[in-house]
């Protein structure tokens, strides 16, 4: 990206990144490139260069040509190990355009990265809620307005995905906790049932501290406290809250019952 060019981020460093793969994208999948936009906390405004990730997504023509999966794996590899800040930081998946208008939940598997872990996996329901959050605050940082490629996602839509993540992502926590031991996992998983809480109440989608200040006001006030030390993360002190946490799971759960529904005919 030209000196002269607005930067996508605040935040340097994290450009310095996001240049660097940008252009190494570009080279890899030349005629197959068709933009690069960030979500998450980079578009929500709420990035904490203390504890944030990078959530980005490449969109491509058609579906990935097998022989660029390769390139695209060592391409990461090295920007993992390469010692910039933030390269390890970096969560994205690659989607031809086709297939990002609407959630396809038999679609087939994508390119993924995870802190450095390339792998192929298919987009889980919570890419209806990724959707809604792209469409709606994604940052360009180069390519298409994404309200051309991106269908509105309705609010029944976004709901039911909440529900389907809690059943399936949540809920086996109550018999294997064992993500639970680390401290840092005790304030994701905080964070995201108030997030998801906030989801199911409202059909729309907030960051993660802004659904937090909303439970914080909104639900039983013995959460408060649980709430804050999330927030807080990682600043001290920072205590073992693994039961509490546990706990405060089996709420969101009981509260998510609220929004049963059956799910609508396409």
């Amino acid at each position: 990206m030209a000196a002269d060019q607005p930067q996508p981020t605040a935040y340097p460093d994290v450009n310095v990144v996001l240049e660097l793969l940008r252009t190494n994208v570009q080279r890899i999948l030349g005629e197959h490139f068709v933009g690069f936009y960030l979500y998450g906390s980079l578009a929500s405004g709420d990035f904490d260069p203390q504890s944030s990730d990078i959530d980005f997504m490449m969109v491509t023509a058609t579906e990935l040509p097998d022989e660029l999966i390769p390139a695209l794996a060592t391409m990461h590899a090295q920007l993992a190990t390469s010692g910039l800040p933030w390269a390890k930081k970096l969560e994205g998946s690659y989607i031809p355009q086709r297939a990002l208008r609407r959630y396809e939940p038999t679609g087939p598997p994508r390119v993924q990265i995870n802190e450095g872990n390339f792998y192929l996996a298919p987009h889980a329901s919570d890419w209806i809620i990724q959707r809604q959050i792209l469409r709606e605050q994604g940052v360009v940082v180069t390519g298409p307005d994404l309200r051309l490629l991106i269908d509105p996602v309705q609010p029944h839509d976004v709901r039911q995905a909440v529900l389907d993540i809690l059943a399936e992502w949540w809920a086996p926590m109550r018999q294997n906790s064992t993500r639970l031991q680390s401290r840092e996992y005790q304030a994701y998983a905080v964070l995201s049932m108030c997030r998801a809480l906030y989801t199911l109440h409202h059909g729309s989608v907030a960051s993660k501290p802004s659904s937090a200040r909303w439970a914080q006001a909104a639900l039983d006030p013995r959460w408060v406290a649980l709430i804050e030390e999330a927030l807080a993360w990682p600043h001290p002190p920072q205590v073992d809250s693994h039961d509490a946490t546990l706990a405060f799971i089996g709420y969101t759960l009981a509260r998510a019952q609220e929004f049963q529904f059956p799910k609508r005919a396409d």
